[in-house]
């Protein structure tokens, strides 16, 4: 019997390698706006933050999304990943 693969995903905030279950994946869709992908099938650039709410706050802080996706990110992304968390 094989041994499933867990695929890995770099944080852009930590630089940790995690399983994808364990990150949000944060999108810049073709028509320029940003979401938050929790089905991991929205086309688009993606960049993956670990489910951490200090994680959440220094990419925000830093502003570590809007240079991965090269858009600026909205307020309300941030405010929805937090809410994802509860």
């Amino acid at each position: 019997m094989k041994v499933k693969k867990i695929p890995l995903r770099k944080c852009v905030a930590t630089n940790e390698q995690l399983p994808k279950s364990e990150m949000f994946r944060i999108v810049r869709t073709p028509e320029e706006t940003v979401c938050v992908d929790t089905t991991g099938k929205v086309r688009g650039h993606g960049a993956y933050l670990k489910k951490d709410k200090t994680v959440i706050m220094n990419a925000k802080k830093k502003k570590v999304l809007d240079r991965y996706l090269e858009i600026p990110v909205p307020e309300e992304i941030y405010e929805q990943l937090l809410e994802l968390l509860k």
